[in-house]
């Protein structure tokens, strides 16, 4: 097995279809079927059944997915670093949807000045070496190094009524804050199935809603003031599982920023670590 054959399996994957993966790949359709049955004959294991319309995955090409993908990222990253000369170490960061772009920002500073030859790849969602997520989603494997603490406050609408709640049922937020809601949630004006989707419905005068600071304090059409009561929060930070700390990277930026006193709390506006 070389990093050919594994760019080759990660190219198929990624486009569930052999003629798109050999275009994106730029070598001939007949030679990528090779190399994918080489691969496969390797590992002993079939990675995609063919069908009449591009390749269905199979489950160990699901467990291979991810391993692949370091793989040839480290490979990369090893031939940049003999050719520019300097040691570079590389993270593959995934972005949870309901994160704020000021949040992303700042941890992206945070990384580069703990680690100025981190070479930094952003991914959506649950991808990567670690990502940028709520506590609360961690998965029970997994270990969650906090960076952020924000407040829940009340969105409001610059224009409109804003009397009636938008609620997000799916959020990992929302049974804590049935409290606030009261038997008004009965009666929601609308419901978002994340919490950025509940932010547009706000800013288009739709109602109101209860939302993490940072995704409302400079967003145009939302006002926000504190919630009432005893506020909800929750915690920001970077979800990964412990064998991930074997990547140089990942280990170099939790032993930096899991130091005692390096949370913040998230203040008025944006906080910068």
């Amino acid at each position: 097995m070389d990093i050919r054959h594994l760019k080759a399996f990660i190219a198929v994957f990624e486009e569930r279809n052999i003629t798109a993966a050999a275009q994106r790949l730029c070598v001939a359709q007949p030679s990528l079927s090779v190399t994918i049955r080489q691969l496969e004959d390797e590992l002993g294991v079939q990675l995609f059944r063919r069908q009449a319309r591009g390749v269905e995955v199979s489950e160990p090409a699901r467990v291979l997915y991810p391993q692949a993908q370091r793989m040839v990222a480290e490979a990369e990253a090893l031939g940049r670093q003999f050719r520019e000369g300097r040691r570079q170490i590389s993270l593959q960061l995934g972005i949870e949807a309901d994160i704020a772009a000021a949040h992303v920002e700042s941890f992206i500073r945070m990384a580069s000045a703990a680690l100025p030859p981190l070479q930094l790849t952003l991914l959506d969602g649950c991808a990567g070496d670690a990502r940028l997520g709520v506590e609360t989603l961690c998965c029970e494997d997994e270990l969650f190094l906090p960076l952020w603490e924000e407040p829940f406050v009340l969105a409001l609408p610059v224009a409109g009524s804003g009397q009636r709640w938008i609620i997000c049922p799916r959020d990992a937020s929302h049974q804590r804050l049935l409290g606030f809601y009261g038997e008004a949630a009965q009666d929601a004006v609308g419901q978002a199935a994340t919490l950025q989707q509940a932010v547009y419905l706000v800013a288009a005068g739709l109602g109101q809603a209860l939302l993490p600071q940072s995704l409302v304090e400079h967003h145009p059409g939302v006002q926000w003031r504190p919630c009432p009561g005893a506020a909800p929060s929750r915690r920001v930070g970077l979800c990964y599982a412990a064998q991930a700390l074997q990547l140089p990277a990942l280990a170099q930026l939790q032993a930096v920023l899991g130091e005692p006193g390096t949370q913040r709390n998230m203040p008025p506006e944006t906080s910068r670590r």
